[in-house]
């Protein structure tokens, strides 16, 4: 591409996600047409990443995706336990039946002119064990790539969902450069997403090491704070019930804390020149409904005007924005995340 045509597409990129073409601010992220194509998006979680589909409630339908796009969302970010429908042994070969389910995932959100984004998620082995498994999980990925090279840019890759444990930040940079080899092999061109170690926490960003020669990479990063706002009542988060209820009111303290964190997000991908996406944020169902609004619809708005793409987790289960009992969305929620 000529130059002066790169110009007027990051431009064009530009409107698209900002309504203008005013150049970032030193607290804004870069925008490029690959993120900002993402737009607004909505994990479609607890299905496909569990240990069976069904197994933690959900089971993906064909109208889910058009209630997605019917509602305005541009994107889908799909989860996938990849690592629980392959073989244990060289060549690792991937289950095919499950592979298809995927397949048709993708075909559901592009039929829906819906961007999807397709990780690794779950990989416990990998956190627990990274040495023994990264030779598996480069497999994987040398497969899932070659299957999907013909599809069009609307499906991007995420190497991996939430490095942690003893996939520290030394380990997870290693491992970056050999899962991109196995991608760029057969998708020298495809979008792809990769975040830093600690669950992908913010915090951790001056620590992820990047090749500086593959510049098609969106950097994510997942917010959950204040913590113990986001997880009151998760099962999973020990101790989670016994903490006191806690507001978010959206006071300007409140807010401020929230701005504070996501603009440090966006100064990282302004310094180092990389687009950033939120690819998971939520309040879990417990937390009271008009804190939760608060809340994520702070997020979203902030998100958006520092020039971050985003992924609300998730759907229809735990921290949903749609009730799969009546299919319906919960308005107040899916307001937060697309009103104006």
């Amino acid at each position: 591409m000529k130059l002066p045509l790169l110009a007027a597409a990051l431009i064009g990129a530009v409107q698209l996600w900002a309504g203008d073409a005013s150049p970032p601010t030193a607290a804004e992220a870069p925008i490029t047409a690959a993120n900002a194509r993402l737009g607004r998006g909505i994990n479609l979680g607890n299905a496909l990443d569990g240990p069976t589909e069904g197994a933690w409630g959900v089971v993906l339908k064909a109208e889910y995706f058009r209630a997605i796009r019917a509602a305005g969302f541009d994107s889908v970010r799909l989860p996938v336990r990849w690592s629980a429908h392959a073989d244990k042994e060289p060549p690792y070969t991937l289950d095919p039946v499950f592979a298809a389910r995927v397949d048709w995932a993708i075909d559901q959100a592009l039929a829906n002119q819906l961007n999807i984004v397709v990780n690794v998620h779950h990989y416990g082995e990998m956190d627990a064990d990274p040495d023994a498994h990264l030779e598996r999980l480069t497999a994987l990925w040398s497969q899932i790539a070659e299957r999907y090279r013909n599809r069009p840019d609307a499906v991007y890759f995420e190497l991996y969902n939430e490095p942690h444990d003893r996939f520290t930040a030394e380990k997870w940079n290693a491992a970056i450069p050999v899962l991109l080899d196995a991608v760029r092999t057969s998708n020298p061109t495809r979008p792809i997403i990769v975040g830093p170690d600690s669950w992908n926490a913010i915090r951790a960003l001056d620590e992820l090491r990047l090749p500086e020669s593959d510049r098609n990479l969106i950097v994510t990063v997942h917010y959950y704070e204040p913590f113990r706002f986001t997880h009151q009542g998760a099962s999973w988060v020990k101790e989670s019930n016994t903490w006191p209820p806690l507001a978010w009111n959206g006071d300007e303290a409140e807010k401020a804390a929230v701005t504070e964190d996501l603009e440090k997000a966006a100064r990282w991908g302004r310094e180092h020149g990389r687009p950033v996406f939120v690819g998971e944020f939520g309040a879990f169902s417990k937390v009271d409904m008009k804190y939760r609004v608060n809340w994520t619809r702070h997020v979203a708005r902030e998100s958006r005007r520092l020039g971050l793409s985003w992924a609300y987790w998730e759907f229809c289960s735990g921290f949903g924005a749609y009730d799969p009992a009546t299919d319906l969305w919960r308005e107040p929620l899916k307001e937060a995340l697309l009103g104006d």
